[in-house]
């Protein structure tokens, strides 16, 4: 019963306070001041007089901190109030039956662009962002501010809301938010991200947890990457508690030894030999087994703790070297993937000749993997510098999954890059679609000119080997030479591998020896 009635008596607040607050109700205060007065003389209109202002005080504070007017969106409100409001929104849905969405958007790479133009410029387009959203939105709907790169934005109620409807706005809010923003003459782009959820799909009962899920689409679509768009799915919720479970282990996972780099081998295409390993993170979950690197790896970035996990991978790999040379086997080098926090630290160049040194290896054995996204967008700052000083040092430079970026031939050079791996896409099926053949060469005709190296991933047939030999790439890793490994297992495939080239006959002025 308390229940039922809760919606009346919230009814009746609101209109006190209208009565009491608004222009219309304080038309009335001369009236009934005269009329306390007529009826009770000086000592009525000392009452009236000051219970009046209490009651006006109290309904106006109330009003300012929980009520707008319902024919224009005044400005974007912030993080408290905006919850206020969408409880009262989630009340209103929930008592009239219509429909509502709420929406949250986000900057993409907030943090980047702040690096790169400054907290005071991305504050001014925090700023433009918010006007965009209100002007795209309705006036009876509400635009928050959760943190300086994401907003949230819920709906006045509607008698009908379908899922496409839902797209279809989001398309609108980010079509407004990725034209070019102007701050002191420069031209800013962003790309937005957006995540919403029905009140009809909410999860639980509560605005709270109906909030919660349009923030939990939208981490989805981050993770989908720049200027996505998703909406709450039941698989989320199970997805986001799994996810939860494995931040609050992954710490535990690296110190203990869970995560292990598993190697890859890489092959020469003219001689046959290993060039080299891929080390790859592997999780062994001891209650769940195998993770997968697409689940925990966007976990790790969450955590902040990429830099650890390259500091782990790196010391298994520097052991992995020395290991197989005490078992006679010689592996050229090995390559650890670094991604934009490693690379950002000052102090990157230091830690590893310390593991070098530590290792008694020259800085040639390792190869510094990075992503060709991150080249592409790397300014003249610490990840320049880090970069540049690694190749000086003598450390090889890979640049990763190359032809999905952006990277110029320019970055190319200006990171001395030694080696460009050529992404497994254009490398699929290449042995039999003439478009992908034609890619590749150019990409190696490109790479021969500018007296770089190359490797082809993702080689998963002998066709597809064969053809990239022929073609004159120069090494090859994927599923059709070995899949990862774990360290245990690689001394046993390699000595077969090599076992395989002696057995292979040799030829000598076209007879065999």
């Amino acid at each position: 019963m308390p229940q039922r009635n809760a919606p009346k008596m919230d009814r009746i607040k609101r209109l006190l306070r209208l009565l009491f607050s608004a222009p219309p109700g304080l038309a009335f205060l001369p009236a009934i001041c005269l009329t306390a007065f007529w009826f009770g003389g000086e000592a009525a209109l000392m009452i009236v007089a000051i219970i009046l202002p209490l009651i006006f005080i109290i309904g106006g504070t109330a009003t300012n901190h929980a009520q707008v007017p319902a024919d224009t969106i005044i400005s974007v409100f912030d993080k408290s109030l905006f919850v206020d409001l969408h409880r009262d929104i989630h009340a209103k849905a929930l008592e009239t039956g219509r429909h509502s969405a709420t929406l949250a958007v986000t900057v993409d790479d907030f943090e980047q662009l702040s690096k790169r133009y400054g907290t005071a410029a991305m504050d001014a387009v925090s700023d433009q962002i918010g006007e965009r959203l209100i002007s795209t939105m309705r006036g009876a709907d509400h635009v928050g501010q959760l943190d300086r790169a994401t907003f949230a934005i819920v709906m006045a109620p509607v008698r009908q809301l379908d899922l496409e409807s839902c797209i279809q706005l989001a398309g609108r809010l980010q079509s407004a938010v990725e034209d070019p923003i102007s701050v002191d003459g420069v031209g800013i782009y962003v790309s937005a991200s957006i995540g919403f959820c029905q009140s009809a799909r909410a999860p639980g009962q509560t605005s709270e947890t109906w909030l919660q899920a349009a923030i939990t689409a939208l981490e989805e679509a981050v993770q989908r990457g720049p200027s996505s768009i998703r909406a709450y799915s039941e698989q989320m919720r199970r997805n986001g508690k799994t996810n939860t479970a494995l931040r609050d282990e992954v710490g535990q996972a690296l110190d203990g030894g869970q995560i292990q780099p598993w190697f890859q081998p890489q092959i020469s295409t003219d001689t046959g030999m290993i060039s080299g390993f891929e080390a790859l993170a592997r999780w062994s979950h001891p209650a769940r087994g195998m993770i997968s690197p697409a689940e925990f790896l966007p976990v790790i970035e969450r955590a902040g703790l990429l830099e650890r996990l390259a500091e782990v991978m790196m010391y298994q790999s520097f052991a992995a070297i020395k290991a197989w040379e005490d078992a006679g086997l010689h592996i050229p080098q090995i390559g650890v993937n670094f991604a934009g926090p490693e690379l950002s630290n000052p102090k990157l160049l230091e830690k590893i000749q310390w593991e070098l040194d530590r290792f008694d290896l020259t800085p040639d054995r390792l190869a510094v993997e990075v992503l060709e996204t991150v080249v592409a967008r790397a300014p003249d700052d610490v990840i320049t510098r880090n970069i540049n000083a690694l190749g000086e040092l003598g450390c090889r430079i890979d640049l990763d999954d190359f032809g999905t970026g952006h990277a110029s031939i320019s970055s190319i050079r200006r990171f001395s890059v030694s080696r460009i791996k050529i992404d497994r896409s254009f490398v699929s099926k290449a042995d039999r679609d003439p478009e992908q053949q034609r890619m590749i060469s150019a990409i190696l005709t490109m790479a021969e000119r500018l007296g770089v190296e190359t490797l082809a991933e993702g080689v998963e047939t002998v066709g597809e080997h064969v053809l990239l030999a022929q073609l004159g790439c120069d090494h090859v890793q994927g599923y059709g030479i070995a899949r990862p490994m774990p360290f245990e297992q690689t001394i046993e495939w390699i000595k077969e591998h090599n076992t395989k080239l002696t057995d292979v006959p040799q030829m000598l002025d076209g007879r065999p020896r």
